[in-house]
């Protein structure tokens, strides 16, 4: 049996993560893995989610009917299965997956724990390709308060006459502060690390916009997309890990 070069070996395996990981989960799994140990690098830490009490339920989600979403594809928040997630940024990073649509308008809106009072809400205008969109609170919205939960809308704007057909998803948001051994390790970390610090601590908002950097920074690298994957995987989205940003 003929031994193939190790620099051709690479390429091939490369290829097929790259490509196989969206797909198959189990095969995917398993290059991954494979890929792992021969490079002598461990895959991030998957999402481990913080002790916390459940939000509130809700019935969020894409409103079809009339909905001018094409296709079968939904609006997606990037959150885990709870639909809350922990940062420690006075104003985080939000992620939504958006499918094609015939409108380019969305709107956002942050409010109280109990939708008693907006404390923040926007347009966005959305682009001209479907994909993942994120955008992050600006300096002129309010400082999210530490200990505090947030509940937030995002909407596309299908019919500004009747809101109620617009297709819509919803999420949590609750700020807190990091302990020290946790402080400690981000100031030395590498950007490689980071996703991994955070998802361990169950800071999601946080493990997300940084593997996401790390993904959009070099979308080639297959080490960053093996990590998206898990990270994805880890909250039941890997569905979407194949998906482009968008801008």
């Amino acid at each position: 049996m003929k031994w193939i070069k190790s620099s051709v070996y690479f390429a091939v395996l490369s290829i097929l993560c790259v490509d196989v990981l969206p797909i198959d989960n189990f095969t995917a799994q398993v290059k991954a893995e494979s890929f792992s140990k021969k490079q002598g690098w461990q895959i991030s830490q998957a999402f481990k989610p913080p002790k916390r009490g459940d939000p509130p339920a809700s019935s969020g989600g894409s409103t079809r009917g009339s909905s001018c979403l094409k296709g079968k594809k939904q609006i997606v928040p990037l959150l885990p299965p709870n639909k809350l997630g922990l940062t420690l940024a006075e104003r985080p990073t939000f992620f939504v997956f958006v499918p094609e649509s015939s409108v380019k308008t969305a709107k956002f809106v942050l409010l109280t724990d109990k939708d008693e009072n907006s404390v923040y809400e926007t347009t966005l205008k959305l682009p001209n390709k479907p994909g993942i969109i994120s955008f992050n609170l600006p300096k002129t919205a309010p400082e999210l308060a530490v200990g505090k939960t947030y509940h937030w809308y995002f909407t596309v704007v299908c019919n500004a006459q009747d809101a109620s057909t617009n297709p819509w998803v919803d999420g949590w948001v609750e700020r807190t502060e990091a302990e020290a051994s946790l402080s400690a390790a981000l100031a030395k970390a590498q950007p490689r690390k980071l996703p991994s610090l955070y998802a361990e601590a169950g800071i999601w908002y946080e493990a997300l916009a940084t593997s996401a950097q790390l993904r959009r920074s070099d979308p080639k690298n297959i080490r960053a997309r093996i990590d998206w994957w898990t990270l994805l995987k880890s909250v039941n989205l890997n569905a979407l890990a194949s998906e482009q940003f968008v801008e």
